[in-house]
This record gives structure tokens, sequence and C-alpha cells, in this order.
């Protein structure tokens, strides 16, 4: 099976795997560091341009899962991370990443972070390596092992 395929098939997996899981999804902590990571995962490569973001964005208003929260209220703070993450990356990630690292306690929340950032990596077709390394970080800051993700 090729990549590309195989990837399709675990985007779809963790998809439903979450839409299982929304009932539990609902907490701030959940909703600020998903959009955190969709943030991350769209400002892998150091960058983020505005067709990116828009796509990104798009995704984020279509999720089921997100679909607990209002979507201008995601939008507002993936947009904030996004600036925060353009403004200087390095310190950027550094607050994102402690946001993200929120959810560790709470073990279904921090898993579906993760597969939220699988599935907006995913998303375009190309889970690049950049893309795959954040993802990667923030398991570590989780306390999850990335190989359980295939990471």
């Amino acid at each position: 099976m090729a990549l590309w395929d195989r990837l399709k098939d675990s985007a779809t997996t963790m998809q439903g795997q979450l839409l299982a899981k929304k009932n539990d999804l609902k907490s701030g902590a959940f909703r600020d560091a998903s959009m955190a990571m969709c943030a991350l995962v769209a400002a892998a490569d150091g960058s983020i341009d505005a067709s990116e973001r828009q796509r990104v964005a798009s995704l984020i208003a279509t999720n089921d899962v997100l679909k607990n929260f209002p979507a201008d209220d995601l939008q507002a703070r993936f947009n904030d991370y996004c600036q925060k993450l353009s403004a200087d990356f390095d310190f950027g990630k550094v607050s994102v990443m402690q946001v993200i690292g929120k959810v560790h306690k709470k073990p279904t929340e921090a898993r579906a972070v993760i597969q939220i950032g699988i599935v907006i990596g995913g998303a375009d077709g190309d889970f690049d390596k950049t893309e795959q390394a954040v993802v990667r970080e923030a398991c570590f800051a989780l306390g999850i092992n990335p190989a359980e993700f295939d990471l």
C-alpha cells in the first residue's frame, strides 16, 4: 500500500475515533489545545502562507468534532496562535506547546489533540516531515509515545 493510501486510511480512522469521543471533547483546554495544534501544524515549516491558513481554517470549520465550539471562537484562537508563530516561530512554538500541554492529564483529550494534528497535517495529501516532527514533539509534551500514532 502506498504511503498516501496508508495516510488517508489512518486519517479516516482517526476522524472516526474522534467522532466517537465527540461528547467527551468539550472542555476549554481541549478547544485551546486543538487550535494550538492546528496552528503548529500549519506553521511546521516555520511560516504560514495565506492559502495554508485558509485551508486549515476551512478544515477547522467543517470538522464535526470541533462543532462543539462556536466556529468564530475557534477561528479567533487559531488566528491568535498563528500570529504568535508567525511573529517569532521559536518563541511562539514554546507558547503553543504550553497550551497543548494543558491537556496532558486528560488522556482522551491529549490523544484527540494529536489525532487532530495528524488529520490536519494529512488533509492536503502530504503529511510531510516537518508536520510529523511537530506532532511528534506534541506527543512528547503530552507524555504520549509517538509510536502509538506511527510517528
